[in-house]
């Protein structure tokens, strides 16, 4: 994607004007003086640990230190990520509830789901793209593959005899697996689970042999000798990961599965609640300290404005629309 290097410059240089234009603003268009004055809640669409988890903690740390007003965490996974973002759809729009997304529960629901109780355009208020991660493939140690191609020969001779585990139906690591079994013709079984915790500890217990998951929950695992990773799913290699080769190098040309996050407010959310906020979050990600601590756990940073957090959301939703009816995935 080439989201990041687009940003590189946006992101520093409206840093000072946002907080500027913010800080100017916070009386005006129905906004309490000193935003913000209480407590806010930052609702997390999914299990702890995962991923989207780790981001969301370490902005909410940050957000409590700068803002000097408790940030707390609501976790609220369940029907892929859904139950957390409707939750935050319906929220009164005035700033103090906020919603840590990603693809999984804004780009894939319209097109994976026939009732989705929210409208990922319509019902929120885009404040800041925040951090990109390549997805990896991973196995149990015990399944005698080291790369994606071996990985897809054993498949073809074993077909309907392996599975791999997801967070859940509809997640992206379900989708990823989906796009796998497609591009490459094989039959993997899919194993749904209830968060990403759950789904990388099935492959640790040999529950599953295959997984396709965020790099920041299992790379850990990974650098323990636990699981095996064989490739990892983005264009380029991982900063965190040099030596993983790509998929595309490791056995399947184009396979490329990458998961965002990104921080939301309700719409109808005053403008200068939101520019307060963009401009505190890039704060937060330029600071070096922030920034190695995601590099180390496999994170890109990226960053802009709203209107270009909007802009790419609709270009998600194309193209994870797209990926679903290629493959035929959908959720009852």
């Amino acid at each position: 994607m080439n989201y990041t290097a687009q940003l590189t410059t946006v992101a520093f240089a409206c840093c000072v004007a946002c907080g500027g234009s913010a800080q100017a603003q916070t009386t005006s268009g129905g906004t309490r003086p000193g935003y913000p004055d209480k407590p806010i809640r930052l609702i997390l669409p999914t299990a702890a640990g995962g991923s989207l988890d780790t981001v969301g903690r370490l902005i909410a740390q940050k957000f409590t230190e700068s803002f000097r007003q408790q940030v707390v965490i609501d976790n609220r996974p369940g029907a892929g990520g859904m139950l957390g973002t409707e939750t935050a759809a319906h929220a009164i729009p005035d700033g103090y509830t906020l919603l840590i997304a990603s693809n999984g529960n804004l780009a894939t629901t319209q097109a994976l789901y026939k009732k989705v109780p929210y409208d990922p355009v319509r019902d929120f208020a885009p404040v800041v793209l925040m951090t990109e991660t390549a997805y990896i493939v991973i196995v149990h140690p015990s399944l005698a593959v080291k790369t994606v191609a071996e990985l897809i020969q054993l498949a073809k001779a074993r077909p309907g005899q392996l599975n791999y585990s997801s967070s859940g139906n509809g997640s992206t690591p379900h989708l990823a697996g989906e796009l796998f079994k497609t591009m490459a013709g094989v039959n993997l079984v899919h194993v749904p689970y209830k968060g990403s915790p759950a789904a990388l500890t099935s492959v640790l217990a040999g529950e599953t042999v295959v997984s396709f998951t965020g790099m920041p929950s299992s790379w850990p695992q990974v650098k323990a000798g636990r699981i095996r990773a064989l490739g990892v799913a983005g264009a380029r290699r991982s900063s965190a990961a040099p030596d993983l080769p790509t998929v595309t190098e490791s056995g399947l040309p184009g396979y490329e599965v990458n998961s965002w996050s990104g921080l939301l407010a309700p719409a109808g959310t005053p403008r200068p609640v939101i520019a307060k906020l963009n401009a505190e979050v890039i704060k937060i990600l330029a600071q070096p300290e922030v920034r190695q601590q995601l590099l180390n756990q496999g994170f890109e940073v990226l960053g802009g404005t709203p209107e270009q957090f909007g802009a790419f959301i609709k270009t998600e939703i194309v193209k994870w629309t797209k990926v679903i009816r290629d493959a035929g995935a959908h959720v009852d």
